[in-house]
């Protein structure tokens, strides 16, 4: 969970689906806490204007480079560029396509960004 902050400038190499998930589960938490101070105890109207929300706003603005960065490194576990992230630039269908690509498995052994993350399965065969 907090090793995207700890590689939060790396962008190179693979990923894990987990760290990316338990990542993406902590800043959920993290932002929904803010959001709720902001409302109940500040005073913020999210709905009309999600400016007003400094806690909200400064969460996330610290978290926006290490999930960049962790959502780079998992497209790379796919053997896909990172450059591909600007897909979330589409409104609705970006949102989707890239949660559909971060739920994929990576690609078995090394690929062209790295070795793979996951440890090998000390006896395949048990595995089919």
């Amino acid at each position: 969970m907090m090793m995207p902050l700890q590689r939060c400038l790396d962008f190179r190499g693979r990923s894990r689906r987990a760290e990316f998930w338990w990542f993406t589960l902590f800043w959920a938490v993290i932002a929904g806490t803010a959001a709720a101070i902001d409302v109940l105890l500040l005073g913020a109207d999210l709905l009309t204007d999600i400016f007003k929300g400094r806690l909200l706003l400064a969460a996330m603005l610290l978290f926006f480079v290490p999930h960049l960065a962790v959502s780079v490194r998992r497209l790379h576990d796919q053997g896909m560029s990172g450059w591909w992230y600007l897909v979330t630039l589409l409104p609705t269908a970006g949102t989707l396509i890239n949660i559909w690509w971060m739920s994929r498995p990576g690609t078995p052994g090394d690929n062209r960004f790295g070795p793979d993350p996951l440890p090998a399965p000390e006896n395949p065969t048990l595995y089919f």
